[in-house]
């Protein structure tokens, strides 16, 4: 598969057309960034660590019926996906009250949820990727219908409930993550983007060690550490 030219360039990752018009090829960068872009930084290995844990996480998620971009690892930077109309709303998904819903909300940091909260953000990173309601979605034409945003919904506690378990499973907290979905040539919604230690929050279940983009956040140093040992476990090491 041929990589031509770049399409579009993000703060992780540069996208790529190729010689099939429903294919791109997304290289994994190694740039950190935070706080919509206001700490920057870089950590070699940190990009190729996020492409193959993302593989692994979608492989995952293909067995159980959650439909995905993915088609294949190209190498250790490169990955091979769908080409999509992106939906412009950030998905968050949360089991544990950590970041901003602790400092926007008080509610105490580490508290377990009694239930699964699904947020909608902006995905606009000139406003500050602000919260968003279902109306407002409507009225910004994120989506078509109220019904699109029920999937959105459905879908994100789907990957939630094949990921936490699995998670535990390794020793390892799913705190909260951030999914993205787009439309393929035939308008069906599927999950896009990656699943990686930069869109996700792990816990150490014994240590309570942050082995996720909170590392940079926070300046606790050892990220690509923490993010080879995320790989690790998921690969049975």
């Amino acid at each position: 598969m041929e990589k031509r030219e770049l399409l579009y360039e993000g703060k992780a990752k540069r996208l790529f057309l190729t010689d099939d018009e429903n294919l791109v090829i997304s290289e994994f960068k190694d740039d950190l960034t935070a706080f919509n872009g206001e700490k920057k930084s870089s950590e070699v290995g940190k990009g190729a660590l996020n492409n193959k844990i993302s593989t692994e996480l979608f492989k995952l998620l293909e067995a159980n019926g959650i439909q995905t971009h993915f088609v294949k690892m190209l190498d250790d930077n490169h990955m091979l996906h769908t080409k999509v109309d992106v939906i412009l709303i950030e998905v968050i998904v949360r089991n544990i009250a950590t970041g901003s819903l602790t400092r926007n909300l008080g509610i105490e940091d580490g508290k377990i949820l009694p239930f699964t909260l699904v947020e909608f953000d902006y995905k606009n990173d000139d406003l500050g990727d602000p919260k968003l309601n279902d109306q407002h979605c409507l009225i910004l034409e994120l989506v078509e219908h109220q019904d699109e945003l029920d999937k959105l919904r459905r879908m994100a506690r789907q990957v939630n409930d094949i990921l936490r378990p699995y998670f535990l499973e390794k020793g390892l907290n799913l705190v909260d993550f951030k999914l993205e979905f787009g439309k393929d040539s035939n308008g069906n919604i599927i999950l896009v983007d990656e699943i990686s230690p930069d869109n996700c929050r792990f816990w150490d279940v014994e240590s309570g060690e942050k082995m996720d983009k909170d590392r940079f956040r926070q300046g606790l140093g050892g990220l690509t550490v923490a993010y080879e040992q995320v790989l690790n476990r998921i690969l049975g090491k």
